[in-house]
């Protein structure tokens, strides 16, 4: 074994270094896990429309909002280049890590309307959690309506024109 050899294997760190260029540590630029760097908000109107979305997919719930937003709204969705709002019936508070949500809605005449409620408070949190990441604290609900078999749609065509 020659003197070399003898170096290398009894201080390996020190014969690397000799025998080759210094090496750099890689650093990580910015430092530390990304979603850390930077804030995210959620404007009230994001929160209210998944919420209205989540709100209208369950069965039972015929449509949202009070008979007079209804009215607006569906004299608002006539004129061209606007649609069905979504928010229609729903207030969101948003804050940095929670939000609340108050929703009025309209049943159909023959449901349960704590079973659709409470069909409503889950799939609306689930959809709003699911989605923005905040915590949902409450939904609200208020039924301001029950749709009878026989009423004629508010929202249809007017008969004069």
């Amino acid at each position: 074994m020659t003197e070399m050899d003898q170096n290398r294997t009894q201080h390996p760190e020190e014969a690397a270094s000799s025998t080759t260029a210094p090496t750099r540590k890689a650093t990580k630029r910015g430092g530390g896990d990304p979603s850390t760097r930077g804030r995210t908000t959620i404007a009230d109107g994001v929160v209210e429309k998944i919420a209205g979305l989540a709100a209208r997919d369950v069965v039972g719930v015929h449509t949202m909002g009070s008979g007079i937003s209804r009215t607006f709204g569906a004299v608002k969705e006539r004129v061209p280049g606007t649609s069905k709002s979504v928010t229609r019936g729903v207030k969101a508070e948003v804050g940095e890590v929670q939000t609340a949500l108050d929703l009025e809605i309209v049943v159909d005449y023959g449901v349960s309307i704590t079973d659709v409620a409470r069909a409503v408070r889950e799939n609306v949190i689930a959809a709003v959690e699911r989605m923005t990441g905040l915590e949902v604290v409450e939904v609200n609900i208020a039924v301001s309506d029950v749709k009878l078999p026989d009423e004629e749609e508010e929202e249809s065509e007017p008969r004069i024109q």
